[in-house]
């Protein structure tokens, strides 16, 4: 493949640096590492207790800005001087589109002013694509600073972004260079929104883990207890109160074991509960939010890594969890939900077990079976690992996003200044000069 790169790309996401959004962070961290410029624009500043080391040093180097501000007033008065009826056609066609979604019409309200002041900013840096994160409101934003500034761009959409709310879908597909799809179900659920003469702008690429820091150790053949790991944020989607009934039925039928759940969130009080009242508070530990180099030592001790995860009543679904994908890395089975994408990563029976959505019974006879067979842990082990360095490196899957940005910048720039140029636009008078 042509090393050329792709100039300068603006990454957007909402929030910046999120603990439970660590792929977008290493995403970025990796492509630097094969020469890409990379400007950090998040829409919000995360402010987590719990943060790893290389994020930190990302968020010194953000541009962060607030909701409102002289700056950004100056911003929106330059593009409105500038170009009126094209300025007054954003706020026209966000406002007009996301009438009837509280979330995305007051969410555009919101963003729209500081994206303004973004796509200037890009424009001055030499951004010359812009990728969001998230199909929500940070494909929103791309879409914004498209039409300001005419620089091309793609999006990621994942799990809950892409299930919940679908507003104005079909027009950020339609206005993007491409469209990243975390899942061929992702996928197909695009083109069913927004219509299948999209399919070949709409590319399945997988999130990756970096498989050299997240790979095999030793695997201790002591005598103890079935070390079970959950990791995710404590919310329905991640389902942990399916793993808590669970290992209730484990501890009826007597088994040696003992769960770690990591992760912080709405939903810890009530598991608290629910473990004090099952009996469980010398088997099951909510250990809270951990650092990277935590939840690698915890994946190291564990014996199996559960994920049982849940549609919500919102409708929230996940996407491929990263959490499945490093423990997979580091050659350890899994059991998990038959939910979206998750069986593209898990293999049924051979690197691990899936179960319907919700079926402590089934989690629980997987979890068994599991326990008593160290043989079969390791056997699954190896094959999760095989898979995850064949189809979810992240080296291998931030080249080929790589090669798209590269094909952005190479086509679809050239065909937006021709579109612009027999329209009368600015770029008439460059295209001439050169």
């Amino acid at each position: 493949m042509s090393r050329r790169g792709p100039g300068r790309v603006a990454y957007l996401m909402s929030r910046f640096p999120k603990l439970t959004e660590t792929f977008v962070l290493y995403e970025i961290l990796e492509i630097e590492r094969q020469g890409v410029d990379v400007e950090i624009y998040p829409l919000l500043r995360e402010r987590e207790s719990t943060m790893h080391a290389e994020a930190r040093e990302a968020a010194r180097r953000a541009h962060y800005r607030p909701f409102l501000s002289l700056e950004i007033l100056a911003a929106n008065w330059r593009s409105f001087r500038r170009r009126p009826l094209r300025y007054l056609g954003v706020w026209y066609e966000m406002l007009a589109h996301t009438l009837g979604s509280a979330n995305f019409f007051f969410g555009a309200l919101g963003i729209l002013p500081k994206c303004v002041l973004f796509a200037e900013d890009m424009r001055r840096r030499g951004v010359t694509h812009v990728h969001a994160h998230f199909a929500n409101h940070p494909a929103l934003a791309a879409l914004i600073v498209h039409r300001l500034s005419g620089i091309p761009y793609s999006f990621t959409a994942h799990g809950s972004d892409l299930h919940v709310d679908r507003r104005m879908l079909d027009r950020k597909t339609a206005s993007a260079a491409f469209v990243v799809a975390i899942s061929s179900y992702n996928k197909e659920l695009i083109l069913r929104e927004c219509g299948e003469h999209l399919r070949d702008k709409v590319r399945v690429v997988h999130c990756g883990v970096d498989t050299e820091l997240f790979r095999p150790g030793s695997i201790s053949t002591r005598a103890r207890p079935t070390r079970l790991l959950c990791v995710g944020s404590l919310s329905e989607v991640k389902g942990q109160r399916h793993l808590v009934g669970a290992c209730r039925r484990l501890q009826r039928e007597e088994i040696d074991f003992r769960c770690d759940l990591v992760g912080q969130g709405p939903l810890r009080r009530r598991l608290e509960e629910l473990i004090r009242q099952g009996g469980l508070t010398e088997r099951v530990r909510l250990r809270g939010a951990c650092s990277r180099e935590e939840v690698l030592r915890l994946l190291h001790e564990s014996d199996v890594v559960v994920l049982p995860s849940v549609p919500t009543s919102q409708g929230k679904r996940e996407g491929i969890p990263v959490a499945l994908m490093e423990a997979m890395a580091v050659g350890r089975p899994v059991v998990a939900s038959e939910i979206s994408g998750i069986p593209e990563l898990v293999q049924a029976g051979t690197s691990g077990y899936l179960v319907a959505p919700g079926d402590e019974r089934s989690l629980a006879a997987a979890l068994l079976t599991l326990s008593g067979d160290p043989a079969l842990r390791r056997e699954m082990g190896l094959a999760g690992r095989r898979w995850i360095t064949r189809h979810f490196d992240l080296r291998k899957n931030v080249t080929e996003l790589r090669r798209l940005f590269v094909t952005s910048t190479t086509t679809e720039v050239r065909a937006d200044e021709i579109s612009r140029a027999r329209t009368g636009g600015e770029i008439t008078h460059e295209l001439r000069a050169g």
